[in-house]
This record gives C-alpha cells, sequence and structure tokens, in this order.
C-alpha cells in the first residue's frame, strides 16, 4: 500500500505533537510538585512536614501524614536533601531518614541503622554522605568533641556501607568541585575537608569557632560565624587553594545566624531582620529587608531561605504548638502567613 505526501506529513506532527506532551518538563508528576516543602521539627513528638505550591495557595500541613497515615515519621526533623525524584528526610532524634517519593510523598524505605544523631546529608555519584553527631561532650566528656563521623549510604540499597571518622564534631555539610565541606559551630573551629573519592579527611582549614551556615558559589565557599561576645562575619574560602578572606559585620549585626546566596546577593539574618549585600562587597549591609515580630522562644527565626525572588521566614515558637511561616517578595512585601508544623526550621524547593 503506497501512503500519500500529505498523509506522511500529517503523521510526523501527530508523532511530534504526542512526544512533546509526553515529555512536557512542566506536568506535574504528584501532587507535591512545583512547591515548597517546609520542615516542621517537632516537640516531644514527631517532626512534620508541611507543603506550599509556587502560586501560594495549595497548602497541605502535614504531608507525611496526610500520605502515609500513622506511619511514625521520627523525632526531631533536622534536614531534608535530594536525589533524582527522591527526598530524605533525617529524624534525628529517632537515628532515622525516611526516603519518600518528593514529588507524591510515598514512603519507599527508612534507613535506620549506622546512624547517631544524624544531622544533614548530600549526594554523590549514588551514595549520601551524611553527617552524624554520635555522642555529645555534656554526656560524653571523653570523645563527645572528637567522634562524629559521617555515614556513607548507598543509595540503591539504602544501607550504610561505611563510615569516615573525622575526629571532630559535625554539622552542616556542602559538595562542591567533588570534596565535602563541614562546619560545626559549638567545638570547632575548623572547615573540615573530605575527599569522598578516597573517603579521607584532607587539610582543613582554620576559619574561626560559631562557623555554622554556608553556601558555595563560582568557586569560594562562603560561611557565616557568629562567636559569642565578637563581631560576626563571613569567611570567604577560595577552594582552589583554600585561602580565606573576610568581611567582619559591625556590631549592630551581632548575632548573625543564617546565610543564603541570590542572584549575586548574599542575604543574612539577625533576630528577626533580614539583611542583603552584594557578594562582591567589602562591607555588610545594615539596613533591614525584613523586620517581623518573632514569637520564638529564641527570639530569632529558626529557618531562613531565598528563593524565585522570595524571602522564606521559619518562626520555631515555642516548640509546644503549631508555629509559623512567612513568605515575603524579594523587596519584602509580606505575601503569605502559614501555620505549620511544630518549630519550623527548614525549606527545601521542589520543582
Amino acid at each position: 500500500m503506497k501512503f500519500s505526501k500529505l498523509f506522511l506529513v500529517a503523521l510526523s506532527i501527530s508523532f511530534f505533537v504526542s512526544c512533546s506532551n509526553d515529555d512536557d518538563s512542566n506536568e506535574p508528576i504528584g501532587a507535591y510538585t512545583h512547591g515548597v516543602l517546609i520542615l516542621n521539627e517537632g516537640g516531644s513528638g514527631q517532626g512534620s512536614v508541611s507543603y506550599i505550591g509556587n502560586d501560594l495557595s495549595s497548602f497541605t500541613q502535614d504531608v507525611y501524614g496526610t500520605v502515609n497515615g500513622s506511619d511514625v515519621f521520627g523525632k526531631y526533623a533536622q534536614s531534608i536533601f535530594f536525589d533524582g525524584d527522591n527526598a530524605y528526610i533525617i529524624a534525628g532524634g529517632s537515628n532515622t531518614i525516611n526516603v519518600v517519593n518528593r514529588y507524591t510523598f510515598k514512603l519507599i524505605a527508612k534507613i535506620d541503622s549506622g546512624l547517631k544523631n544524624p544531622r544533614y546529608g548530600v549526594v554523590k555519584e549514588g551514595k549520601a554522605y551524611v553527617t552524624n553527631a554520635n555522642t555529645y561532650s555534656y554526656a560524653n566528656p571523653t570523645s563527645g568533641d572528637t567522634d562524629d563521623y559521617i555515614a556513607v549510604i548507598n543509595l540503591a540499597t539504602n544501607t550504610v556501607d561505611s563510615k569516615i571518622e573525622l575526629n571532630a564534631t559535625a554539622n552542616r555539610i556542602v559538595l562542591e568541585n567533588g570534596k565535602l565541606y563541614i562546619t560545626e559551630p559549638y567545638s570547632n573551629d575548623k572547615l573540615l575537608v573530605v575527599n569522598p573519592s578516597t573517603n579521607t579527611l584532607e587539610t582543613s582549614v582554620n576559619i574561626g569557632s560559631s562557623a555554622d551556615t554556608m553556601e558555595a558559589k563560582d568557586g569560594v565557599l562562603y560561611v557565616l560565624r557568629s562567636p559569642y561576645g565578637g563581631r560576626s562575619e563571613i569567611v570567604k574560602v577560595k577552594l582552589s587553594d583554600k585561602t580565606i578572606s573576610k568581611v567582619t559585620f559591625p556590631e549592630a549585626l551581632d548575632g548573625a545566624s543564617n546565610l543564603d546566596i541570590y542572584e549575586n546577593r548574599i542575604f543574612y539574618t539577625v533576630e528577626t531582620a533580614v539583611y542583603a549585600m552584594n557578594i562582591i562587597a567589602n562591607e555588610a549591609s545594615v539596613t533591614s529587608i525584613v523586620n517581623y515580630s518573632s514569637t520564638s522562644a529564641y527570639g530569632k527565626m529558626y529557618g531562613f531561605a531565598v528563593n524565585d525572588n522570595r524571602i522564606f521566614i521559619a518562626d520555631g515558637g515555642d516548640f509546644t504548638a503549631n508555629s509559623k511561616a512567612y513568605i515575603y517578595s524579594i523587596t519584602g512585601t509580606l505575601q503569605k502567613e502559614l501555620t505549620v508544623g511544630v518549630g519550623p526550621n527548614g525549606f527545601y524547593f521542589n520543582n
């Protein structure tokens, strides 16, 4: 049978349109696509995750409970990291990582062995690297400051394959240019450097005490540190040679507690105020963009992020009842106020 050229053209167009529709990356693949996950640490009970859509209209206060019913999520939800379609939710108080589909939030697996007070994680080539605080010095003065480790997790089997002993304390972790960089604000004055190809420590960088939140951009790691009784500062570590430079904040910005980089500006917070400075500036701005009324037991915001031309603030409250999250425009106009779970501590963008 012969086909006319016109029929073949029509068939080709039909096939192209069909394939284009099937491959539309903007098509939601679950109820929680195209939105923000808000992690709630929880108080004496278990933690939870809330969800707000990018349109700021669709909202679910307890995503995990809604999807997974009575399954026990775990105490003291600490952080979330992603790999492909999966989200890994660390419940540090239960020594558990809940593995869910990040778009449907259906539980896939639980990683509950080989972990001791897990904190933060990153993924490289099919393996997760999760910092573990292990024991604390107040309970274990002999080795509590030196027994932290990284749990290396095989994501194909959801099991801990090995540990990287750090001989130091560890908390935040960043993956950049194939290396792991780790800070801990209370008992460590160094930036730890780990080579995941060999699971070994490399020479650390002395950045000073009280270093916590950090972000890498264009080969530089920006680390915020806020020593008690001293000036807060941003330490810039050039990763190619580990040289450092600093922007020391004025006294008015003592106690800075969060850092995020968005479109060549560094955003940082002090108590209930948000500030921003150009990434190449040598001085910190003291003019706030946002200043809100907090009900936090700490008198400051507990979670913070900047993304999609918005500023996200989590108010920890008193950790006995559901608390608030606020979404502002990048210029400081309040766009949304949400009642989320107990102790909201972080925002994760699920696009």
